[in-house]
């Protein structure tokens, strides 16, 4: 089952060494239990003695001791296949394993796929994670850890552990191995295949030729059959009342256009005894795949309440939960809850209810619509949208030529770079690949490091500091005049937090995060565009509850005072996609009030972007929300997941062209586009080995048509109009004497019509 939900977002985990040494560089090569690839039989593992045969021959312990066996536990353990398994044993560090050398077999840019059999032994542990991990050391020793895979190992029997890596540099040597159980635990290998991955067959576009764009799935939605097609999660009651709002909620009406007015009646449900317990449907036959749908009702809440209470419309689609929307309801009114989901693979069962309330607390529900949305439709009205903000009306006027001569001149007018910024998260490794670096550097204008200005990438253990990964990275951009994003300064979240920061007292937290200021900020100073000042203050309080209230405005007008040149971004995810009630603009608009209030000076408002099947109306109306702040907001974290690369391209063109078409938005940033090298699986616009694929298709063409082109012939007055693009242009006369000329001119923004002077 492959789900479009709208679940935390997790930045990539960083492995043991990485947060133990400073030295280390980017550690996900592969991503966390990577999809299963396709492994042609004809391609040779690289493995030698993969299923122990020879013995032990080739294989070594990683700081512990290994063993062959036939059997294991009084006979009960067996190889899975063949004569031996091997074990690592002894181990006093969750990093100790088994381990190959495997230098001069694997070819850089080349994506290989591993596939091993483990399980666990010993020490009271029945499961544990155990992770397939590539040690790799380049030519100037430096170290890179790279996550491959993990599984779930038991004491019961054998596990299938599957990933995939690619190695971006040329190094001279390379280990892979297995790690991961607490110390004391033993981990058996019982084959280990590493390959080269064959190509996945491309997606092909899904069908969908009879999608009822617009059309409600919801049966009685309106209520004029009592609670027909309805019934009761659990033991609650359901009633039908009046008195409910007689119009669509917005962000729907905006999707529908004009829409007959609801009835008035809504589902009143009564005795619940459990948050779940609410107002049903089955849905199941009614839904068809990979088309995303829209979800929007009116919500309220009876008296009795304790404070806010969360409502959410949520499906369970076979065994899974899927959230298609979410709202706080704090008082008597009619709230407007909005979301969408989009199911990837046949499920045999789905049901859509209403839920959240605390027990004994009436529920109402009305009006709720779920239809499938016509994302391509709504593109007209953005294109119309970017036309009135990102575009201005341009008028060369030309001199130097009789009124004559002027018709027969010929005007080529061509843009060669947009103003609006469109960057990317990159990461150290990533350089190393120049095929990356080529796509790189055509096609973004700005760049954010993925980890290596992270406070625990800097200075993983106190006092010994790594800003040579951010150097080198920022060599890179200034070179290729790419603006950059310094991401971030601090990190509120506990889990993101190195563990010597955790140790400190107080007083001595309070020393390190000033250091951590004067240090970073001093050192940097001018260089970075923007600051990430202290991420996602609304799902963490780290610092805040260790260091007072005070401590986050402070961190602004700390890196402010140290260097006044970057804009100060407050930074956070979910506040666009309608499914968390912890970061929906209402509590992020204020959240940034109470921090300018105590004089923080945010400059920048950041939406991170991580989101599933995205509608545009449901986007909008958050960017309206936080628009009325009148700070710049930016997407700084962009990115869409479908297994149907057109799907994901028609997700990343929704983000883009919402983005584009709101006045508010002053940026996009991508949260990287190589496959492998991305927080989530499914998200990339180009395969591993470089081959561009629908999304990167669909990225290229949306940038190319926000160049203006135009061309034509000098009218009598001297002049020549178009209206273009914001941003740096080219223009090429020649006139009825073959006399050639061409001027660069820029585009800024502006009411009145620009005009370019060219004297011929």
């Amino acid at each position: 089952m492959s789900l479009h939900c709208h679940c935390k977002h997790k930045h990539p985990q960083i492995s043991r060494e990485t947060m133990e040494n400073s030295q280390k560089d980017n550690a996900f090569g592969g991503s966390e239990n990577a999809s299963t690839g396709f492994v042609s039989a004809g391609d040779d593992n690289i493995i030698i003695n993969p299923k122990f045969d020879d013995g032990l021959n080739n294989w070594s312990g990683r700081g512990c001791k290994i063993a062959l066996h036939d059997s294991m536990g009084d006979g009960k353990i067996l190889p899975a296949s063949g004569k031996f398994f091997a074990s690592a044993t002894e181990r006093t560090q969750s990093w100790n394993g088994i381990q190959q050398e495997i230098t001069g077999r694997v070819q850089r840019k080349l994506v290989y796929e591993v596939t091993a059999l483990v399980r666990i032994y010993g020490n009271n542990v029945t499961t544990a994670d155990v992770r397939a991990t590539l040690w790799v050391q380049a030519p100037d020793l430096r170290e890179q850890y790279i996550g491959i895979a993990n599984v779930q190992a038991t004491d019961k029997d054998w596990a299938q552990l599957h990933g995939r890596f690619l190695l971006n540099g040329s190094p001279s040597k390379v280990v892979i191995y297995l790690e991961g159980p607490a110390p004391g635990t033993d981990i058996l290998l019982s084959t280990l295949v590493v390959k080269h991955a064959a190509k996945s067959p491309p997606s092909t576009p899904p069908d969908t030729q009879n999608a009822a764009f617009g059309i409600n799935i919801i049966e009685n939605f309106n209520l004029f059959d009592g609670t027909k097609g309805w019934f009761p999660l659990g033991n609650c009651t359901l009633n039908v009342e009046t008195g409910s709002p007689h119009i669509i909620p917005p962000m729907a009406r905006d999707s529908l256009g004009l829409h007959e007015p609801l009835s008035g009646r809504y589902i009143r449900v009564t005795n619940r005894t459990q948050n779940w317990m609410g107002p049903a449907q089955m849905i199941t036959d009614k839904l068809k795949l990979f088309l995303t749908y829209q979800v929007s009702a009116w919500v309220r809440i009876g008296s009795g309440s304790s404070g806010p209470q969360n409502v959410n419309v949520a499906l369970g689609v076979d065994n899974q939960w899927v959230n298609g929307g979410q709202a706080e309801v704090a008082d008597d009114r009619w709230h407007e809850i909005g979301g969408s989901f989009r199911i990837e693979k046949k499920p045999s069962k789905v049901m859509v209810y209403v839920q959240g309330p605390a027990p004994g607390v009436d529920l109402m529900l009305a009006g709720l619509q779920i239809f499938p949305v016509d994302r391509h439709e709504r593109f007209k009205h953005l294109r119309r949208q970017t036309d009135k903000i990102r575009k201005r009306d341009v008028i060369l006027k030309f001199s130097g030529l009789d009124s004559s001569s002027y018709l027969g001149t010929l005007v080529k007018v061509r843009q060669t770079q947009n103003d609006f910024p469109v960057g990317t998260c990159v990461n150290r490794t990533n350089i190393d690949n120049e095929d990356f670096v080529d796509f790189f550097v055509k096609h973004f204008n700005w760049a954010v490091f993925g980890n290596e200005l992270k406070w625990y990438w800097t200075e993983a253990q106190q006092g010994n500091f790594n800003y040579k990964d951010a150097d080198e990275m920022l060599a890179l951009c200034q070179k290729n005049k790419i603006e950059t994003r310094g991401h971030c300064i601090f990190w509120e979240v506990d889990g993101a937090v190195q563990q010597w920061v955790k140790s400190l007292n107080k007083n001595d937290l309070m020393t390190a995060v000033q250091n951590r200021l004067n240090g970073l900020l001093t050192r940097y100073k001018g260089k970075f565009k923007h600051y990430d000042v202290n991420n996602e203050m609304m799902h963490g309080s780290f610092y805040q509850d260790r260091l007072g209230k005070d401590i986050r405005a402070n961190m602004f007008k700390t890196a402010h005072q140290l260097d006044s040149s970057p804009t100060l971004f407050v930074n956070d995810y979910h506040v666009e996609d309608g499914c968390d009630t912890r970061s929906c603009p209402e509590k992020y608009i204020q959240h940034i009030l109470d921090l300018q209030e105590q004089g923080a000076p945010v400059g920048g408002i950041g939406i991170q972007g991580h989101i599933d099947s995205p509608v545009g109306p449901v986007v909008s109306s958050a960017l309206d929300k936080l628009g009325i702040l009148g700070l710049p907001i930016w997407f700084t974290e962009l990115d869409v997941s479908s297994i149907n690369e057109y799907v994901r391209a028609d997700d990343l063109e929704v983000m883009m062209r919402e983005a584009f078409a709101h006045p508010a938005v002053e940026g996009i940033m991508l949260w990287g586009f190589w496959e492998l090298f991305m927080s989530r699986d499914n998200s990339h616009l180009v395969n591993a080995e470089g081959d561009i694929n629908e999304a990167g298709k669909r990225y290229l063409a949306v940038r190319e048509e926000w160049l203006t082109r135009s061309h034509g012939h000098v009218d009598e007055q001297g002049q020549y109009n178009f209206r273009g693009f914001h941003g740096t242009y080219n223009v090429e006369v020649v006139t009825l004497s073959k006399k050639k000329i061409s001027k660069t001119f820029v585009v800024d923004e502006g009411d009145s019509p620009l005009v370019v002077s060219i004297n011929l």
